[in-house]
This record gives structure tokens, sequence and C-alpha cells, in this order.
């Protein structure tokens, strides 16, 4: 069982997870991972774009993708878009499985291709002036390392 969401409002990740871990009983081990937007470092704002059409049926083939390499319980992918401000969250990934080995493969699997696949533009606003980010050549070595 997968749950791929695509948000424009926030979400609460303590009840999310809550939620997924009560549908999984069964499950030996959870893994979760919750991404936020920095604090610090001037940031204001961070807003993330993406293409509508592509956005969700990409993140579900990763999703289907990920349960086809790990045996797995769950998976649980949620992800934001538009502006948030600090401290807000962008994007939980959570996997239960019989096994923990599992479940931190794949939500780490998981993050890193939602990371270096990104169908999301995202900028930075700093000083009251908004920057787009590139990615860094760490997210490409991330995903690299699972050829």
């Amino acid at each position: 069982m997968s749950d791929v969401r695509l948000l424009t409002s926030g979400f609460d990740p303590a009840a999310e997870l809550s939620a997924f871990t009560a549908a999984h009983p069964q499950a030996g081990g959870i893994v979760s991972f919750l991404g936020q937007v920095r604090e610090g470092g001037g940031c204001e704002a961070l807003e993330l774009r993406h293409y509508d059409p592509l956005t969700l049926p990409a993140m579900q083939d990763l999703s289907t993708r990920v349960r086809g390499r790990w045996a797995l319980d769950g998976l649980l992918v949620i992800h934001r878009s538009g502006v948030m401000l600090p401290a807000e969250p962008i994007v939980l990934v959570a996997a239960a499985a019989r096994h923990r080995r599992d479940a931190f493969a794949a939500a780490d699997f998981a993050m890193d291709h939602l990371k270096s696949e990104s169908w999301f533009w995202k900028r930075e606003k700093t000083g009251g002036q908004w920057r787009w980010i590139e990615p860094r050549e760490q997210d490409f070595e991330d995903i690299a390392r699972w050829g």
C-alpha cells in the first residue's frame, strides 16, 4: 500500500506519521524522513513550483519503483509545493517493513530520488529578493550510489 500526495497547503508531520504507524501494526520497523524549510541564514521563505501534469504521476512511479525493490508493508510520500516559511515541513517520507533494513533503504532511496530527479523548481527568498536554487553536486552523487 502506498500513499503518495502532492499538497499545496501545510500538513502535520506528527499526525501523518501517527496515522501511518497505526495503519501498519505488523511492521517491525518504520523509518521516516522529514524535510523542512531551514531557519537561519537569512531565509525568509522557500517556494517550490512544479509542472502539474508530470509531478504527481512521477511521484507515484517512484513509489512503484521503491515498492518493487524492497519488501514493504507501506510507503508514505507527502510533498508540498507553493510558498513555505522557515520551519514548515516540505516533504515526509515513511517506509514500513517487517525488517528495519528494508525500511531504512526504501526511505533513503525515495528521498535521494525525490531530491535528484526533482520535478520541482526551487527558489529562496533572502533579503527581500528571490533567487533560484540549483541542484548541488552532492545530490547527483547521492543518486549515483543506487546505480
